[in-house]
């Protein structure tokens, strides 16, 4: 059976990977406003404060309606970030980098301590809802500590 689990949450864990990878998105017109900047910060914020504290569906709630078909309820998505995204279910700090549009989306740069006190790169891509809300539409881990100039 723990096998079993342990497909499946790889499983889970490719399909969020693939999403995020195949993300295709109007162009956008400008470069995102100070406004959006803030807005887009404190929705991540929220999610890993929601991971910290192992609020499921408050977690959930921040991931766009694709990845909640995706990932059919709050449980099943808690899983699959639990299996294969430590770093930022249970961060020892968080900073945030460059907000930028990568094909037609955009990506905010998240440098996370893991909880083994190992530096990554979270790239969190976003896209606004009907409403003018923002939702998380995936993450990709990097290998790759934070790169001081």
């Amino acid at each position: 059976m723990l096998h079993m689990r342990g497909s499946l949450q790889s499983f889970a864990g490719a399909l969020f990977a693939a999403a995020f990878l195949l993300m295709q998105g109007p162009a956008r017109a400008q470069d995102p406003t100070l406004a959006e900047t803030r807005a887009i910060e404190a929705l991540i914020s929220s999610q890993i404060d929601a991971f910290r504290s192992d609020d499921s569906t408050r977690a959930y709630s921040f991931a766009s309606p694709v990845l909640q078909r995706q990932f059919v309820n709050p449980e099943t998505f808690m899983s699959m970030v639990k299996g294969g995204y430590q770093p930022v279910y249970r961060p020892k700090s968080v900073a945030f980098g460059r907000l930028r549009e990568v094909k037609g989306n955009l990506v905010q740069e998240v440098f996370v301590v893991g909880p083994d006190g190992k530096d990554w790169t979270a790239l969190y891509a976003v896209e606004q809802q009907p409403d003018g809300s923002w939702r998380i539409s995936g993450c990709k881990l990097l290998d790759e500590p934070r790169v001081s100039a």
